[in-house]
């Protein structure tokens, strides 16, 4: 049998549900949220889980979109999670084959602050680690991950192998993942991917950890701007 030997308890992950329902309503991709949540809580990771839609997030692609004419904006305020997090799980459910407006909005605001650059230089999101969990009961789950992975790694999140899991029930009407007899909390399937994926987040943020983050060469937007150009070369025919 594999054993662990690896200390996470330095480790913070910040899980973000897209879900449609305000809180206390009950949310299926809260109930697939809680075994990864289990999981890291388990080996000591702090984990923090934001609901979107209880938030007043406000829409576009500004970090603060109340200097864009928006009163008012929550984004900033769980920005500054987000900053503090190694790990960060963008979950939700699928609504017309695709990922819901929230989980949407959500990676809107992401890209947002994918301009910034943290101590090193480098983009803001080096060397933080995303993931990504979706529920529903209609067909799309590798569709809605590959638009959250793709989206993460583009501003920056390092993806680990593995990194998706989600339920779906029968195409079309039907149960959700936390309706009696649905199957969804007793799929093996489910609970292998899930597992598989927490673990792999919080094994490549440890080894990012341990290593000080991606190594600040070749990736330095303020110095290719200088005129640092990192062994590339301009091909003759366009000199």
């Amino acid at each position: 049998m594999a054993t662990n030997a690896k200390d996470y308890s330095d480790l913070r992950a910040v899980y973000f549900n897209g879900t449609l329902k305000k809180s206390p309503q009950t949310s299926n991709t809260d109930g697939l949220i809680s075994i990864s949540r289990r999981i890291m809580e388990k080996q000591g990771v702090s984990t923090q889980l934001f609901r979107t839609i209880d938030h007043d997030i406000a829409t576009g692609v500004y970090p603060d979109m109340r200097e864009h004419g928006w009163d008012t904006d929550a984004w900033p305020e769980i920005y500054g999670q987000v900053k503090l997090a190694d790990i960060v799980i963008v979950a939700g459910p699928i609504w017309l084959g695709d990922n819901s407006s929230q989980t949407k909005k959500l990676i809107e605001r992401l890209y947002a602050q994918s301009g910034d650059l943290n101590e090193k230089g480098q983009w803001a999101f080096y060397p933080k680690v995303g993931g990504a969990l979706i529920t529903g009961n209609e067909d799309g789950i590798k569709h809605c991950a590959m638009n959250i992975l793709y989206s993460l790694q583009h501003v920056g999140f390092s993806i680990p192998p593995q990194a998706d899991a989600g339920w779906i029930g029968p195409v079309g009407p039907g149960p959700s993942y936390l309706d009696e007899g649905s199957g969804g909390p007793e799929s093996d399937f489910t609970n292998r991917n899930t597992t598989f994926m927490t673990w792999n987040l919080m094994h490549l943020a440890r080894t990012l950890k341990d290593a000080g983050g991606i190594p600040a060469y070749g990736n330095l937007p303020e110095e290719w701007k200088a005129g640092a150009r990192f062994d590339f070369e301009n091909p003759e025919y366009r000199l």
